[in-house]
């Protein structure tokens, strides 16, 4: 049985977000990011050639995915409406409407879950979608994973920081 967990890396130690994801026996990793970076140094360890060598070490198969990536249009609507509601970009709790709206129309309307899961290597049972933000509401993931689960009947489950 298929199994579709969420994370992201805000408020995450290496240590920490590692541990997760072995803990929830992740077997496959697809990374939604459009840009594959994180800034700062507490996060270094999520841009991709160092994230890619430490999954690869556990066992872990990686894949990037930016068509499943809010383009940078579509984040732009998310930071306006940020901007306007004076909510920082790591202390999001949820996505506007209007974001939710144009990734649903610009992205989802072409995802085929049953292919996204024909795709996955044999053997892989539990399946990790990746993004930076913190709260699962607050990122395209949780809509992708959502998908998933309404099409597919996915079980998602969010991995969040123990803090």
């Amino acid at each position: 049985m298929l199994k579709i967990v969420t994370i992201g890396v805000y408020g995450f130690t290496a240590e920490t977000f590692f541990e997760t994801l072995q803990t929830a026996g992740v077997q496959f990793f697809c990374d939604v990011r459009w840009r594959r970076g994180v800034r700062g140094a507490a996060y270094a360890f999520a841009n991709h050639k160092r994230l890619q060598a430490r999954l690869e070490s556990l066992g872990i198969a990686y894949h990037h995915r930016r068509d499943l990536a809010p383009t940078p249009e579509i984040r732009q609507r998310q930071s306006d409406a940020d901007r306007r509601g004076r909510v920082a970009k790591r202390k999001r709790a949820s996505l506007s409407a209007e974001f939710v709206s144009a990734y649903q129309a610009e992205i989802l309307s072409d995802f085929d879950p049953h292919e996204f899961i024909a795709a996955l290597p044999e053997g892989a049972r539990v399946v990790a979608l990746f993004c930076v933000e913190r709260e699962p509401a607050a990122c395209h993931r949780s809509l992708l994973a959502e998908k998933l689960h309404r099409v597919e009947g996915i079980e998602v489950e969010h991995l969040q920081p123990r803090s």
